[in-house]
């Protein structure tokens, strides 16, 4: 089983990153804004960029120490980066591209390269240069270039990021087909959540140069446990709070107080719930229900966003609607109150 270790400490330009990622998973993802820090951890971990301190190793292998004076150089260190532009030579052919990893031009190179290239679906391009292929055509051979050394990890920094939305959704589901028989780790950093819920199996958040949160992916999208990390996986309604009592906590930008048969914890600060999750109730109030004024409906090809605002509050709420919902709502008109599920409520720090 493949294992990564990486506890990086580095300051640049009033930002300090200060990283611990100890994973076995096969598939890591990285989840953070732009400037957090993500793209840094990946290549410190390659030894693109240098580390002030900390200590690096997979496998037992030992990539950067700085208690015993040990930076193996990029080339040394057995990793496959996957830069967002793909870097490719823009001069030399396919083939050449992907040779680029392996050194000198010998027949069992050649063969190795052109087996890579079958692999991923791109022989009878080997003399096509990169501008002459598509963004997923010179993602595959970016890839192959990676996979040809034999990497023990691959590091992917933002693959999807230059192609458009139709291009994106084809080629993460061609990757993961792509690593099914890759058997070391993978470690893809993102801003988008749902690129990193399709990959990865454990999730590690990152906001100001620090790991926020991590763990299994759907319990980390299940229980973001921090304020930054639940808006950071798509919650919409964020707010400050107050708890009040054990079971008792007052969101006053929402204009409620909610009661909960769960123990609220002495840290929560912020009380989050994700726009899919309200359940209209028409008639009388039940518990934990907002009494709602629409502000605005955005009618989307999928659904329909409905921002409302309680009448105790001047706050926006955001309540997302599609499917059977929708028509039920068309048939009866909008709700009297929208009711919080209390294990869709997200208590938080």
């Amino acid at each position: 089983m493949s294992r990564l270790y990486a506890d990086i400490h580095k300051k640049t330009g009033g930002f300090e990153l200060n990283v611990l990622i100890e994973s076995d998973a096969s598939r890591i993802g990285i989840l953070g804004e732009s400037g957090s820090g993500k793209s840094m951890t990946l290549k410190s971990i390659a030894g693109i960029e240098a580390v002030d301190s900390g200590h690096i190793e997979i496998d037992g292998r030992v990539l950067y120490d700085s208690d015993r004076k040990i930076d193996l150089k990029p080339q040394k260190r057995n990793v496959g980066y996957m830069f967002q532009n793909y870097a490719l030579f823009p001069t030399m052919s396919v083939l050449k591209n992907v040779m680029a990893g392996l050194g000198r031009a010998t027949e069992e190179n050649l063969s190795k390269a052109a087996d890579m290239l079958r692999r991923f679906r791109m022989d009878g391009y080997e003399d096509k240069l990169p501008g002459e292929l598509s963004g997923g055509q010179q993602q595959r051979v970016a890839l192959a270039r990676i996979m040809v050394t034999e990497p023990s990890l691959i590091l992917l920094d933002e693959p999807y990021s230059a192609l458009d939305s139709y291009l994106r959704d084809r080629m993460q589901v061609e990757m993961l087909e792509m690593l099914e028989d890759y058997a070391g780790q993978v470690v893809m950093v993102s801003h988008s959540r749902d690129e990193l819920y399709r990959f990865s199996e454990e999730l590690f958040i990152v906001s100001e140069g620090c790991i926020i949160r991590h763990g299994d992916t759907k319990s980390v999208f299940r229980e973001p446990e921090k304020a930054m990390a639940a808006r950071l996986t798509g919650c919409k309604n964020l707010s400050a709070a107050r708890r009040i009592d054990e079971h008792t906590v007052e969101v006053p930008d929402w204009g409620i107080i909610l009661d909960l048969k769960r123990t609220v914890p002495q840290s929560t600060s912020w009380v989050g719930y994700r726009a899919h999750s309200f359940e209209p109730v028409w008639g009388e109030a039940e518990e934990n229900c907002i009494k709602c004024d629409l502000i605005r409906v955005d009618d989307l090809p999928f659904e329909k966003n409905y921002y409302i605002r309680s009448r105790n509050s001047e706050a926006p709420l955001c309540w997302f609607v599609q499917g059977e919902e929708q028509r039920v709502l068309d048939e009866r008109g909008l709700p009297d109150y929208l009711r919080l599920n209390e294990d869709d409520i997200l208590l938080l720090e």
